[in-house]
């Protein structure tokens, strides 16, 4: 080869390595490995119903007549590099496991992040659309096919905002808004029950100033997780928050509308997350669902004025939104964090009613008119109901890893105790429960909750798991927070 042609050869192969250079990852000289990637996106769809469907949050149906704000799913996708995670949370009073997982395998079908790794929540607004069938509330099958794309495709665009970004986290404290509403009672004042009997020991929502309220049945959790998104050069990209209260109420009946989740986010979105100018996508803040089945908003102790519908609201709203506000003022983020996900299933008995009671049920609806208005007959429409019910259930239990953060979903409207007692034991820094996820299964007391009464254990579509199901949710859950907070993390 003379002195031209190995000139020629060196530049030829001078050129292949910038090439090879530029196309390949750079590999750190110290570790080895090639660079973590960290990246989200996050997207909301509209899911407003028309008008004339069905709200559910009382024992009896309801239509919606107007639309005071739209209902709205809210998606957050995560990727690590390696894993990716989604968790999407729905204006709605809860969601069916059937549709979950249809929308699942079409999340799955289009972006090809597996269904396991896949968080589909309800926030649980009583003022939404009916998407389960509890008491004389029924869901349109139209309307839940219609939400189970529009639940795909929130994911499918918050993949199409992946980004570069950066997350942190914090916790605060709120506990001026939320109060246990579960009460003792004095003695021979306990009101009958569906079954006609006075032998509960407490009382859901006695009323305001009752005079023969003893005390709680039970705590509250005044926690407020929060975790932030943003990218690299300080954008924010979204918000997800956790706080353990059951719904507000107090807007005008009829009126479609997400409660105070829907208002805690706009508050968030304007104050927080607008950013100067034109922003990359669109930044999302999301409000999950404690376990908040015994938890609500009001103080029986004194009477509450409200000058006008949705006033109460906007109040627990600022309030808690104010709390979040300084929380994020304190985050510090991290370019890059392990994310993973398990799930499982746990199967459960259901508390069906005797051949008996189903017999004396169906006498007291052949008595009954076509509104169905006492304790005694709703609830005998309910036992028929349940005598169709299959013995046994599967419940799914998921636990995700953000970082040094656990978060763990239950199926149903657990009580706050569950949720306590998860965050007490977990192998997390700091871990929450995200409730009404993956499937509804009713409320699920504590075993003795269910040895006091009160109507979140009357049997009923929303109240029908074995009496041990808590224990069960409870360390299904902490088993997967050890698994994946031992487990090993590759680049």
């Amino acid at each position: 080869m003379n002195a031209q042609s190995a000139r020629f050869v060196a530049s030829i192969l001078f050129a292949v390595g910038i090439i090879a250079v530029g196309l390949c990852p750079t590999i750190p000289a110290a570790e080895g490995k090639s660079t973590k990637a960290f990246r989200a996106g996050a997207a909301k769809s509209n899911i407003t119903p028309p008008l004339g469907i069905s709200m559910p949050g009382g024992m009896s149906d309801r239509k919606a007549t107007h639309i005071h704000d739209e209902l709205h799913a809210r998606s957050l996708v995560l990727d690590d590099g390696k894993d990716k995670i989604a968790i999407v949370v729905c204006d709605a009073v809860a969601l069916d496991g059937r549709m979950i997982s249809r929308a699942k395998e079409l999340i799955q079908k289009h972006t090809r992040i597996a269904s396991d790794h896949v968080v589909i929540a309800a926030t649980h607004s009583h003022s939404a659309s009916a998407t389960v069938s509890v008491f004389q509330s029924d869901a349109d099958p139209d309307y839940l096919d219609w939400l189970v794309v529009r639940i795909s495709d929130s994911v499918r665009r918050a993949v199409n905002n992946l980004r570069p970004a950066r997350i942190g986290w914090g916790v605060g404290q709120e506990d001026r808004v939320i109060f246990n509403r579960r009460y003792f009672m004095k003695p021979g004042t306990m009101p009958p029950n569906p079954c006609g009997k006075t032998d509960d020991q407490v009382k859901m929502n006695p009323g305001v100033e009752n005079p023969n309220v003893v005390k709680p049945a039970g705590p509250t959790d005044p926690a407020l997780p929060v975790l932030a998104i943003q990218d690299p050069e300080g954008t924010p990209i979204a918000i997800l928050a956790n706080y353990t209260l059951h719904y507000v109420g107090g807007g005008r009946s009829g009126e479609i509308s997400s409660d105070y989740f829907g208002i805690w986010a706009d508050i968030l979105e304007r104050e927080w997350m607008a950013p100067a100018g034109e922003p990359k996508s669109p930044a999302v803040a999301i409000l999950t669902n404690g376990c908040s089945g015994n938890i609500n908003n009001v103080d029986v102790r004194k009477r509450r004025e409200q000058p006008y519908p949705y006033h109460q609201m906007n109040q627990v709203a600022r309030t808690v939104a104010d709390e979040t506000l300084r929380v994020l003022r304190e985050i510090e983020y991290h370019d890059w964090v392990p994310l993973a996900s398990r799930a499982t299933t746990v199967e459960l008995g259901v508390r069906k009613p005797s051949p008996e009671d189903v017999q004396e049920a169906q006498g007291i609806l052949k008595k009954a008119g076509p509104e169905l208005k006492g304790l005694a007959e709703i609830y005998a429409r309910e036992t028929v109901l349940m005598a169709d019910r299959p013995e046994k259930v599967k419940a799914p239990i998921q636990a995700l890893r953000i970082g040094e953060v656990g978060i763990v979903t239950f199926p149903g409207e657990a009580f706050v105790e569950l949720g306590l007692e998860v965050k007490e034991k977990s192998p997390f820094p700091l871990t929450f429960c995200i409730d009404l996820s993956n499937n509804y299964l009713g409320y699920v007391p504590t075993a003795a909750a269910h040895e006091q009464g009160g109507y979140e254990t009357w049997r009923a579509r929303s109240s029908f798991l074995e009496r041990n199901a808590a224990p069960a949710w409870v360390s299904t859950a902490l088993d997967l927070l050890k698994q994946i907070h031992s487990s090993p993390k590759q680049d």
